[in-house]
């Protein structure tokens, strides 16, 4: 792998040593529970989830180039609702057809594809025994004047099983005015999953325009976020997908004048977590019951170079001790090519071994 980790540290330029070489996190890595090749049997393996789920999740464990590992390589494609179809697919209107979707997973080695109940039930007899599908099901919507944001149920529980999903998807927006009723439905339906066999994966999303303070958005605070993956943990997600953290403070941010939001300790951000990008995703870890519910992340924002970006949060989000990345506009806004070319140098940093978890 002398080639792979070269080419990483190009990737990382300046910031290559910093991330690769950090040695001292707050929380140590002895009392996390990493990924591994045996992560569904000793972790789930002692929970309460039925051998149907623990057989979807390892399903999607073994599946594709990073199988075996004990991480993830997911691409998602719900953007077609939750940013607009238009807005989404005109870089490459090829997506537009769920089908281009789905085969951008299999050519880029992912381990699954999580997209729309529509795009899933049009394709799912070609794919669903071809690579693990998860379908996402709930989204925003951008037709309602002015625009609101708020996560609503699109499909049933039961239509995913019935095409052969290995896991549903769900968003949470935390901290917004509908975020009660939300976590109700997502409660309910991860239950019903669970019940029919299917693993779940919380977008556990902080979202709150009162949480921009003095310039710094804290819906992407290691404190914030962390607090969002500790309720999708409670909720029985096998899995949480959080944006990587930015910054840190959220609480005490919006704990200032006349104002009292949550409960915060100093320790947070004094014992359990420090500035380094590394240090605020094991914040996110340790609040996933120390890995139990692993995290994968997404973010690295946009810019002009997608790969740097993409490996980046990739080699961050390892080191931290989460379990994998989900990739989408990064990989499907390009074409083919590209994408695979850009999922395949996030797997790549899994299946490196001398990047090891700090």
């Amino acid at each position: 792998m002398a080639d792979v980790t070269s080419r990483i540290q190009e990737l990382l330029g300046d910031e290559a040593d910093d991330l690769l070489g950090f040695s001292n996190p707050k929380i140590s890595k002895d009392q996390l529970h990493l990924p591994g090749p045996d992560f569904v049997s000793e972790v789930f393996g002692q929970s309460d989830r039925s051998i149907p789920v623990m057989r979807s999740l390892e399903q999607m464990f073994e599946h594709g180039r990073i199988g075996g590992t004990g991480y993830l390589s997911i691409l998602p494609v719900d953007q077609g609702i939750e940013h607009g179809a238009g807005a989404s697919f005109a870089k490459n209107p090829a997506y537009f057809d769920p089908a281009n979707i789905v085969e951008l997973a299999i050519e880029g080695g992912c381990n699954a594809v999580a997209t729309t109940y529509g795009a899933l039930g049009m394709v799912a007899r070609k794919y669903a025994h071809k690579i693990p599908l998860i379908m996402k099901i709930n989204h925003n919507e951008l037709l309602t004047y002015p625009n609101t944001y708020d996560q609503v149920m699109y499909a049933r529980v039961e239509e995913a099983w019935n095409m052969g999903c290995a896991a549903i998807g769900a968003t949470v927006y935390f901290g917004s005015d509908n975020s009660m009723r939300q976590l109700q439905e997502v409660t309910e339906t991860f239950a019903l999953a669970h019940e029919l066999g299917m693993a779940t994966i919380l977008w556990c999303y902080v979202r709150n325009g009162a949480f921009t303070i003095d310039g710094t958005n804290h819906e992407a605070s290691a404190d914030t976020t962390g607090q969002a993956n500790h309720l999708g943990a409670t909720i029985e997600a096998d899995i949480l997908k959080q944006k990587q953290p930015t910054s840190n403070g959220g609480f005490k941010a919006l704990n200032t004048g006349d104002s009292s939001y949550g409960k915060l300790d100093e320790r947070i951000y004094s014992e359990l977590t420090s500035d380094h990008p590394i240090d605020l995703t094991r914040y996110q870890v340790a609040n996933g019951f120390m890995g139990r519910a692993g995290l994968i992340n997404s973010g690295g924002g946009s810019g002009a170079n997608d790969m740097a970006q993409a490996v980046r949060t990739a080699v961050i989000n390892k080191r931290a001790g989460g379990m994998g990345l989900i990739s989408g506009r990064k990989a499907f806004q390009k074409p083919m090519n590209e994408g695979v070319e850009i999922l395949q140098a996030i797997q790549d940093v899994y299946l490196d071994e001398s990047i090891t978890i700090a």
